[in-house]
């Protein structure tokens, strides 16, 4: 099949929808299948790439990091028609996702939508009040889902939200696959806890993602001013980057705890497992996320993980194997860290269990549900089967 992947965002940001992107792509050749990323382009983004049609557009102007990609740029459309797309899969609702739409009914050929982000979450960046926002946020996701001929959702409970806000389109359940030991740049354990000035006695805890309000890395340093008081020998190590670095910076300061955290910043996706590979647990506080893709890395890293109570956190960590599950409050939390440092058969146990968990989410084997769920919709001519249900890629 000739997919097209319809994204506001990729490479080279690093965050959980580019990642999804890539790793979709990827395993989509290596199954034979012709993949083209439609993205935006970027100043920096360095040379073309094969596989990949970059669209010219804008700064975001509240975010820079983030390109506005302008779909009627002049020659976009007819680059995205030479292509001759056997579907058309949109990654939001919005700019080329909306685009994506109106390509795949012009050429009378499939649109499948993925959920990937609760919008209403990310109000606040939207000048305006903020409960309208979300509110309009909503009901445009809602309304575009059902004009899409099938709708992908990350996990159960994202499928459970989709239909209480309205989707008729039928939903299915395909998470982004993660794979089974992080890639990584060749450090070994001990050379990535020198590299960041530890010991292997020191309790390492270990955050990834970006660094924003609705991540709640804030929390997190509440926490950690808590868990320094029982393990004062341990460091938090954040991995990402983000607009709200500067604040959590001064948090750090204020609660005296700088000499503690570590903010590394952005590490390019095939180094993040030095990373995983260093630490003794993983640390997860957002609320926000669909699946928690990095809380999956972690698992298959074989780290124990401590979660704020959220969808995406009781999905994978809900029977309590590989992680232990919290309140949104900073004392049990913290305590909940302290007492899995202070066991480290259970740590290993956890660890074996999350491996075994992550094993279910192989990237080919997420990619092989979504590719038979293609593969239904092209036969069928847009008609998806009324069977179709939301399933994990392990039941499957």
């Amino acid at each position: 099949m000739r997919i097209g992947l319809f994204t506001n965002n990729y490479r080279p940001l690093v965050n959980g929808l580019a990642t999804s992107v890539e790793s979709f792509a990827r395993a989509f050749r290596r199954a034979g299948h012709e993949v083209t990323v439609v993205a935006p382009r970027y100043p920096d983004g360095g040379p073309p790439e094969p596989g990949v049609l970059r669209v010219p557009g804008f700064r975001a102007p509240t975010h820079h990091a983030y390109v506005l990609p302008v779909a009627s740029w002049p020659g976009v459309g007819s680059r995205v028609a030479a292509l001759q797309l056997d579907v058309f899969h949109a990654q939001h609702p919005l700019l080329l996702g909306a685009a994506a739409a109106r390509w795949a009914r012009r050429s009378k050929r499939p649109l499948v939508y993925t959920y990937h982000t609760h919008y209403d979450r990310y109000a606040h960046y939207v000048p305006g009040p903020s409960h309208l926002v979300a509110r309009l946020a909503v009901r445009q996701a809602v309304a575009f889902a059902n004009r899409a001929d099938l709708v992908i959702a990350p996990g159960p409970a994202v499928a459970r939200t989709l239909h209480t806000h309205g989707v008729t389109t039928p939903v299915a359940i395909v998470p982004t696959g993660v794979a089974l030991s992080p890639r990584s740049a060749g450090m070994s354990r001990m050379e990535a806890r020198r590299d960041l000035g530890l010991g292997e006695g020191d309790p390492l805890c270990l955050s990834v993602g970006r660094l924003a309000r609705e991540k709640n890395q804030a929390f997190l340093l509440s926490a950690c001013t808590l868990i320094l008081r029982d393990l004062p020998a341990a460091r938090l190590v954040l991995v990402g980057e983000g607009d709200d670095r500067a604040r959590l910076e001064r948090m750090t300061r204020d609660l005296g705890i700088g000499e503690r955290v570590r903010f590394v910043g952005v590490v390019p996706h095939e180094a993040v497992g030095d990373y995983y590979r260093a630490a003794d647990l993983f640390l997860f506080p957002s609320t926000s996320e669909t699946q928690g893709i990095v809380v999956l890395e972690a698992m298959a890293a074989g780290l124990p993980v401590v979660a704020v109570i959220s969808d995406a956190a009781e999905n994978l960590l809900g029977d309590g194997q590989a992680g232990i599950l919290t309140p949104e409050e900073p004392e049990p939390f913290a305590r909940s860290v302290v007492e899995l440092w202070g066991q480290p058969a259970r740590r290993q146990v956890m660890g074996m269990a999350g491996r075994r968990i992550a094993a279910g989410y192989a990237p080919d084997a997420c990619a092989a549900r979504l590719l038979g769920l293609y593969e239904g919709l092209v036969r069928a001519g847009r008609t998806v089967p009324a069977h179709v249900r939301a399933v994990r890629p392990r039941e499957a």
